[in-house]
């Protein structure tokens, strides 16, 4: 368990991370919290006296992470970038990823799409399923579904399949 105070901040011009408000993790501090690791992972923890659990640490090079805080989080927190924020996290083991029953039906007829899908790490898996259970009506929830199958076969993470959709209209 790593416990410090740091200042919470925003991209400006970043890509695709632009406007997000986010606090850093130093290497040292990362090398805490899961050795050895240059790969996003979960923590749990408490964010001022918010608790969290399931927050990706995302790398940022050197060593370094840092901790998206969407609105949601911003908003139980009460602030912005430039606030200082008291920090006590941990790794989050307990992090599962569920997938639902239709997705499954479909991964049992494609075993290679789910031996691509399973072998993505924990939280890219979460971006397919987040977007899946997103859906409004059943008829976008099936099409997101085939879609989800369909970058497994081709090999695609989230962001392939989201340009290649974008791409295609």
């Amino acid at each position: 368990m790593i416990d410090f105070t740091t200042i919470m901040l925003r991209f400006a011009e970043q890509g695709e991370k632009t406007g997000w408000t986010y606090i850093e993790i130093p290497a040292d501090l990362a090398q805490q919290l899961k050795p050895g690791t240059k790969t996003s992972f979960r923590v749990r923890g408490m964010l001022d006296s918010c608790a969290v659990s399931g927050m990706a640490l995302m790398p940022m090079g050197g060593g370094d992470f840092i901790m998206a805080l969407k609105a949601d989080v911003r908003k139980r927190l009460h602030k912005n970038a430039g606030a200082m924020l008291h920090v006590v996290i941990e790794e989050d083991t307990e992090y599962k990823v569920e997938v639902p029953d239709d997705l499954q039906e479909c991964f049992d007829f494609e075993p290679e799409a789910l031996d691509f899908f399973n072998g993505l790490p924990k939280s890219h898996r979460d971006y397919f399923i987040k977007w899946i259970d997103g859906a409004k009506t059943s008829e976008t929830r099936a099409r997101r579904i085939v879609n989800t199958v369909n970058a497994m076969l081709r090999k695609w993470r989230y962001n392939d399949m989201m340009r290649a959709m974008k791409k295609d209209g």
